[in-house]
């Protein structure tokens, strides 16, 4: 049984948005819960899973998929969380060897683990560039239903055409429509859901179908959406049930929920319609101290010699294994006007010659070589959070008390042992200050994250 925990004060930061100019630090029609609810991101393609450790599962094992989804279901998380790869990531024209290559189709991986769990949430990406809507929508209707109500699905775009490629397709989608293509989609499926006869022409597909599947106890999939973009934001205020946000501090977080409120509320929706999931690596140790030496630990682990030389020959696009990664960045011009797709979107057309100019300078006035500077670079693109089990539960509870987010969707930087810490120290920490539940609210994925039946 835990005991009751005095509320900590506010922090400067934090005590100055919540009485600063504006009467609502966020926004007048939105009333925060005070609540989190996490997730768990079981990633691909990243670096910030750790996969060479004696204690590193098999990202293509069964065993590695469950142990994450009991750990996180002993912690009354409310989704498991399965990203999506199109195609193998490369490396100047071949599959990065210094990456998880492939995993296992996400809607098989999910049904089968909606048999040994109860509680928790079942969420996967997929594209709606590449997928049929009316044969999506059914899959996912399908795993909704064999789960009780506890399907969810990250809408995605795509408009690339190396990922194009694989589907005989290339680029046939503009940039510029593939919120578009994206919004049909998702109406598509939802006609589906709801049993509807569904007559739809469209600019890409002419659907003529008819839902043929009962709703679930949740009523359809609960919709989530990752698009930082104004025009991601902008779906997602339409359509979303979830939106996953990337900030790096209290204050970007608040600015994000009230940029979010005002586009909901121009959509037509309510204002606490969509809720908001910032992507997140946690950390924890004892204390501050340990917190801190555990920090560069998994920022040594993640972050390689051979790693780090090929972060940067993605922007460089030239070969520079003859650099020591110990010295200063390299002096020599990049042979790309900017970096590609390959890589994913964090690593996408960039100014190749006035990055890698930024970064040289950047380098040299920090005093950092090539492997400082690639880790330090791999931990800022992160929302992070570290320190010792206390210190973190404070800082979360100041995120929750203003409402500048709901939880948290986090990626273990071990699996499938990578929320052991999360589940034992951190979670019973945040239930103590009574912003974390005890139990599940029900047995829906609705339910668990605070919204209603769709």
């Amino acid at each position: 049984m835990t005991t009751a925990h005095t509320q900590a004060p506010l922090s400067p930061e934090a005590a100055a948005l919540a009485t600063g100019p504006a009467a609502h630090p966020l926004h007048p029609a939105h009333a925060p819960t005070g609540q989190l609810a996490f997730g768990v991101f079981f990633q691909g393609v990243n670096s910030s899973t750790i996969w060479r450790l004696p204690a590193s599962g098999d990202q293509v094992a069964w065993e590695s998929f469950e142990a994450l989804a009991r750990t996180a279901e002993r912690g009354r998380f409310a989704a498991f969380f399965l990203g999506e790869g199109l195609r193998l990531r490369e490396h100047r024209g071949v599959p990065f060897e210094l990456d998880v290559a492939g995993r296992p189709d996400a809607q098989t991986l999910l049904a089968a683990l909606a048999g040994v769990t109860e509680r928790i949430g079942l969420v996967a990406t997929q594209n709606t560039t590449f997928n049929d809507p009316v044969d999506l929508a059914r899959r996912l209707q399908t795993l909704d239903l064999l789960s009780g109500g506890r399907a969810g699905w990250n809408v995605v775009t795509t408009d690339n055409a190396w990922t194009g490629e694989n589907f005989r397709r290339g680029g046939y989608l503009d940039h510029a429509d593939r919120y578009v293509h994206a919004e049909a989609f998702v109406r598509v499926a939802e006609q589906f859901w709801r049993g509807e006869q569904i007559a739809h022409d469209g600019a890409h597909y002419a659907v003529r179908a008819h839902g043929d599947l009962p709703a679930s106890a949740q009523g359809r999939p609960v919709l989530f959406q990752a698009g930082a973009s104004p025009a991601g934001q902008d779906f997602a205020a339409r359509t979303a049930d979830v939106v996953f946000s990337p900030h790096g501090t209290l204050e970007a977080a608040v600015d994000f929920r009230r940029g979010i409120v005002e586009r909901t509320l121009a959509a037509g929706r309510d204002p606490g319609s969509v809720k908001i999931l910032p992507g997140a690596e946690i950390i924890l140790a004892a204390t501050e101290a340990e917190a801190a030496e555990k920090v560069r630990w998994v920022r040594d682990q993640q972050i390689g010699p051979e790693q780090a030389l090929a972060l940067l020959e993605q922007y460089w696009g030239r070969d520079l294994s003859a650099f020591d990664p110990d010295g200063p960045l390299p002096d020599v011009p990049p042979e790309v006007v900017e970096s590609g797709v390959t890589r994913g979107a964090g690593f996408q057309f960039a100014d190749a010659e006035q990055l890698t100019r930024t970064w040289r300078e950047e380098a040299a006035e920090k005093g950092q070589s090539i492997l400082e500077f690639a880790r330090a670079r791999a931990g800022a693109r992160r929302g992070t959070f570290t320190g010792s089990y206390d210190t973190v539960a404070d800082r979360l509870v100041e995120f929750a008390r203003l409402g500048a987010i709901d939880g948290l969707n986090i990626t273990p930087w071990l699996i499938p042992s990578g929320l052991d810490d999360i589940v034992d120290e951190l979670v019973p920490r945040l239930q103590e200050r009574g912003v974390y539940p005890a139990e599940y609210a029900g047995s829906t994925l609705r339910e668990n994250l605070g919204l209603p039946v769709g």
